[in-house]
């Protein structure tokens, strides 16, 4: 079991040298991972800075050597396949290949209402699910040609050329979020390289793990490495807390992703930002060690 940190892309006084700060503070705790969150606007709405996960991440490779990088997730629908793949391709070089992308159609209703996107989430699925085919051959380095439902891609050196390729092959690791329980973001997830779950209505459980464990089982087609990278809260204080992590371990999970928010430090709107609470659980280190 691997053990990662992820948190808000927002906060009073972030800024990406701050992420940058994190992410060197979670390798030396002894973190397996580092995932940013990927949002247009903090929530809820209020006089918090809000970073770019893309160029925070960028900070973040500069700052570490060993732990993996990745967002968690990117609502790639409101995204453009070339950018989005000279984007990834740029981090996992900079990150000597320790990119993972997480992906989604997106959760927040005002991120696409306020800035004119796709609000269907049945056509940001299909969005979501040709973006990702198109992704895979872009990251090959070759010339693409792509006339799809959502996206178009031209096919000559300008426009269809996403050169040099990743350093991972066959393509940098691809985990779909979705929330549980529900059908079609875990048949997506099934097709790729891992799954990122999560609950709105309760914490995530044991049973939760074992269920989407077995739910990508039936689905998986593909005879290659799978991630279930579980969401979880622990205090560093708890003795009882790694075996809760190893409980998830035994029922499938192959990553434990520690929420540092700061809710759960007690911050309500308009109140103080629990920045110094949310650091200094990430150098507390991870519930269990490898």
């Amino acid at each position: 079991m691997q053990c990662a940190v992820s948190i808000p892309n927002f906060g009073v006084g972030l800024s990406a040298l701050a992420v940058g700060d994190l992410a060197a503070s979670a390798e030396a705790a002894g973190w397996d991972g580092f995932f940013l969150w990927d949002h247009l606007f903090a929530f809820p709405p209020g006089p918090v800075d809000v970073v770019d996960p893309w160029i925070a991440l960028a900070v973040a490779a500069t700052r570490t050597s060993r732990i993996r990088l990745g967002t968690a997730v990117t609502p790639l629908p409101r995204r453009r396949p070339v950018k989005v793949a000279r984007e990834v391709t740029t981090l996992d070089h900079l990150a000597s290949g320790r990119f993972t992308l997480g992906v989604g159609t997106g959760a927040m209703p005002f991120e696409w209402d306020h800035c004119g996107e796709e609000p269907d989430a049945v056509v940001r699925g299909d969005m979501l699910d040709e973006h990702l085919e198109l992704l895979t051959r872009l990251w090959t380095g070759e010339v693409v040609r792509h006339e799809g439902a959502h996206y178009r891609v031209a096919g000559d050196d300008w426009g269809g050329l996403a050169h040099p390729p990743p350093v991972q092959r066959p393509r940098v690791p691809v985990w779909v979020g979705g929330t549980w329980p529900g059908g079609r973001p875990f048949r997506r997830a099934a097709r790729w390289d891992g799954v990122l779950p999560m609950r709105v209505d309760a914490g995530w459980t044991v049973t939760d793990t074992a269920d989407v464990t077995a739910f990508v089982a039936r689905h998986r087609v593909v005879d290659a490495p799978f991630d279930v990278a579980v969401p979880g809260e622990t205090d560093p204080g708890d003795p009882a807390a790694g075996d809760e992590v190893r409980a998830h371990a035994a029922a499938g999970a192959t990553w434990w992703v520690e929420a540092v928010h700061p809710w759960r430090f007690g911050y309500r709107d308009g109140g103080a930002w629990p920045a110094r609470e949310m650091a200094a659980r990430v150098a507390a280190g991870p519930p269990v060690r490898r």
